[in-house]
This record gives C-alpha cells, structure tokens and sequence, in this order.
C-alpha cells in the first residue's frame, strides 16, 4: 500500500474564503487551547483529554464534534512527536491557522465540487483537475486533509492511498545501481551498461547562493532579516524537493517494469560531518538523500519497481572489473577512478553506480533473474 500528498487547489469567492479563513483560525486557537493543558497537566491520553476538554472546546471555539476530537488528536500529535524526537517538555504553540479535515466528515466529494466544512456550514468549491485526474478514477482512498492557504491560493493537502502488487524479486528484469552525489545528484547504471548522469553543479551554485545571502542577512540582526531567512529556507526547501522530484520521476520513467533500484544505506551521513570540512559540510551533507530514496521507492512501486538498500561500504574504492579495493583508486578532487591493480579507469561516480549494480545482482542471487548482464 502507497500513500503520497495530493496537493489539490480548490477555488473561493471572497464570502466563501472568509468562511474558511475562520474555521482554520478557531481551530488553531482550540489547538492552543488544548496545547495549554496538556503542558500544564501531561496528560496524552485522549480519553482523558476528551472528557475533560471536549465540551469547551465545541461551545467556546464553535467547531463541529469532528473537528473538536481532530483537534485533540492533532495536539496529542505534536507532543507526542516532540516526545519521540528528543525534546524538552515544553508548550507547544500553533502560530499559523490550520485545520484537519476528516474525509467523509468534514469534506467529501460531490461529483465536480469539495463540500468542506466551515463554521457556517458547508461551502461546495469547485477544483482543480489539471494533473490531478487519476487521483479521482475511484481506486485512491482519501485521507484526513489539511486545509492550507499559500500565496493568497487554496489547497486540500489530501493523503491517497492504494495498493499497488509488491514487485517479486524472480520476476526483475533490469538492475539499475544509482549512485548519490553533489556534483552529479544521480548517476544510473542499468544492465544494459548504460550510464546516465544527473548534473548537480548548477543546484551547488544556486545553493551556495542562498547560503551566502543568508549569511549576509544574519549579520543585520533585524526583525525584517529574519522574516527574509525563514522565507528564503522556505524557498530553498521547495527548489530541493521540485529537484529530487525531476530526477527522480525521470529515473522511474525511464527504466520499464520489473526494475530493481539499488540505492546505498545513507542513515547516519549526517554524523559523518567531522570527516568534511566547515566550509564544505552544508553542500556535503544536506542534500535531502533521505527524501529522493522516499520518492524513488513510491514512484517505483506505483511503476512496478522496487527499490533495495545495500551498505556504502568501499562502493567508491572497489574496481568493477577485477574487485582490487584501495582508498587510492579513487582521485576526489578530479572525480576521476583508477584502479592500482589493473588500471582500469573511469568517472568516480560511474565506478559507484557500477558497484551498486553489482551489489543488486549479489542481493538477487538467491533468486531468478530473468536478464543479468555482465558489470562492464
């Protein structure tokens, strides 16, 4: 089963905006509200909270019974979370209007129109289709939405889910390794030999832009700068997701059914920091490898692909033609491999690809492959 964020806009006449400006506001204040006793109680147990906090919230901030239990659920949520991630206790505030809406509860879908539900009752709003038309075909189940205002436009951020048949390892037809980088984001290696390289080098620069505005702006020290570095990390967080979202469709699209991706295991890159440079460490470990391997393997099994994690270990310093491993191979700074021992050569980039091909057809080993070619 599969689930990814539907992003679909909805459309409002300004009685209908309102409508929806203020049930988002009431809900975010009834959030806080509940966010103020369980600071102050620590209490996470929703049958508790409920009992004790239910009514008020339905009489003083005037949300639905769904809303009012969504609300409860979304506080619990938030501090549970922070539990889980380390953090000091401490109260948690909702600074931006939000609300969650439960399909079927607080919106449904009535042919071409949303009806959601406000605090004056339900507003039916027309949608945006363009792109989004499969999601509607009747095989994607709806999930509990988030109503969002970007850019004075609305959205239903709407979770579907579907099964899709997981892809059997007998039945693979080409391994793919794709090797992680900065200078070339991906470089693809399949069993037909070929190699495919995404350049990553205009996306360090504009990077690098945005790391030395940013730099300039936390020397002003002003409510404005700020204001200015929370937008800009804002904007740089989109660029890096429409980017892993390019390669990564382009990956999925261009291989057929029965590929199996091999990715290395980079849980912990980020505790590899003292082993780079200052200077070097924000282009070097904070790309979001995390968020390409999630895309790639949804997108891969919506695609009747796989995708399979295998250790990083020695992939940039073994020789694909006769196995010789040595830390000398690899030439970083001319992203150049040489191998010692029989002198073959090649991009640094390619050789790790090739390895992590190599590595997917060991990981099928104990399987059928219907189509294995040789690494070189």
């Amino acid at each position: 089963m599969s689930t990814i964020v539907a992003k679909i806009q909805i459309y409002a006449n300004q009685e209908e905006q309102k409508a929806l400006s203020d049930v988002m506001d009431w809900y975010s204040k009834a959030c806080n509200f509940v966010s103020s006793d369980i600071f102050l109680t620590k209490e996470l147990k929703q049958k508790k909270l409920h009992q004790a906090l239910y009514s008020t919230i339905r009489e003083e901030y005037g949300l639905g019974s769904q809303m009012a239990c969504s609300v409860l659920i979304a506080t619990i949520a938030r501090y549970k979370s922070a539990k889980s991630n380390g953090h000091d206790w401490s109260r948690i505030e909702f600074k931006r209007p939000e609300c969650d809406l439960v399909w079927n509860r607080d919106y449904s879908l009535n042919g071409k129109l949303f009806s959601v539900n406000t605090l004056e009752g339900r507003k039916k709003l027309r949608y945006q289709t363009k792109g989004m038309k499969k999601y509607f075909d009747g095989t994607w189940k709806f999930g509990t939405a988030k109503l969002v205002n970007k850019f004075n436009k609305w959205f239903l951020h709407i979770p579907m889910t579907k099964n899709f048949p997981e892809l059997e390892e007998s039945s693979v037809c080409n391994v793919v390794g794709v090797d992680l980088g900065i200078n070339f984001l991906a470089t693809s290696y399949d069993s037909k030999g070929n190699t495919q390289f995404f350049d990553g080098r205009k996306v360090k620069a504009k990077r690098g832009q945005y790391k030395a505005t940013r730099k300039e702006l936390q020397m002003c020290q002003t409510p404005s700068a700020r204001k200015r570095i929370r937008e800009m990390g804002q904007r740089e967080n989109r660029y890096v997701t429409d980017v892993n979202h390019q390669v990564t469709k382009a990956l999925v699209s261009q291989h057929p059914e029965g590929t199996l991706f091999v990715l290395e295991d980079l849980t912990g890159i980020r505790n590899a920091t003292e082993k780079v440079k200052v200077r070097s460490r924000y282009v070097s470990v904070s790309w979001a490898f995390f968020q390409f391997r999630q895309m790639l393997e949804y997108k891969a099994k919506m695609n009747g692909q796989k995708v399979v994690l295998v250790s990083p270990k020695h992939t940039s310093q073994t020789c694909p033609k006769c196995g010789h491993v040595h830390r000398g191979n690899r030439d970083k700074k001319n992203h150049k491999f040489t191998c010692r021992n029989c002198d073959y050569q090649s991009n640094d980039d390619r050789i790790g690809a090739m390895n992590l091909h190599r590595l997917g057809i060991n990981h099928l080993s104990k399987t059928e492959v219907v189509e294995q070619v040789s690494t070189i």
